[in-house]
């Protein structure tokens, strides 16, 4: 939740502990957006309502509940272009496999533009509900190396866990 409302410059209330994180006051953020799998709740669509969900469905109090990714954007490409690219990346790489995606582009002027991507751990089923959790699984080769596939060596691979 405080990653959430830190990434996205927002006031988010974590339900399950009664927290407030404001960070209204943060600078640089140009644009917040959540992406969601066609099936997924619509009002996940709301900040609050998604991170609190994913809070929710958690049995264990430290259990992890979302992956973050920041990715650089090209200072050559306009505004719309880098929106557009994360988009794409976005829906390709994670909404498409099911996650929700909470994305925020910084930009402070000053040739650093980025986006933070929080991306759900559990994807969301066709019925609307939360799956099991994605972990990370490695393909291996015979001396038991990670092998590149080219997706930062990984997969993910849906389980279910006791967390």
């Amino acid at each position: 939740m405080a990653a959430a409302a830190y990434r996205s410059g927002e006031k988010l209330v974590n339900e399950r502990d009664g927290m407030t994180h404001d960070y209204t006051r943060k600078g640089g953020i140009v644009h917040t957006e959540i992406m969601l799998p066609a099936h997924a709740p619509p009002e996940f669509q709301d900040r609050s309502t998604l991170w609190n969900s994913v809070e929710q469905i958690e049995r264990s109090s430290d259990a992890q509940l979302a992956r973050e990714i920041e990715v650089a954007l090209p200072v050559e490409l306009s505004r719309a272009e880098q929106l557009a690219l994360v988009r794409a990346f976005v829906k390709d790489n994670f909404v498409d496999a099911g996650m929700c995606a909470d994305f925020a582009i910084h930009d402070r002027e000053t040739g650093n533009p980025h986006a933070h991507i929080i991306l759900t751990i559990r994807p969301i089923k066709e019925n609307g509900e939360w799956g099991p959790k994605c972990r990370k699984v490695y393909d291996l080769d015979g001396q038991g190396q990670r092998i590149p596939n080219g997706k930062g060596g990984w997969k993910n691979h849906r389980e279910d866990t006791t967390d």
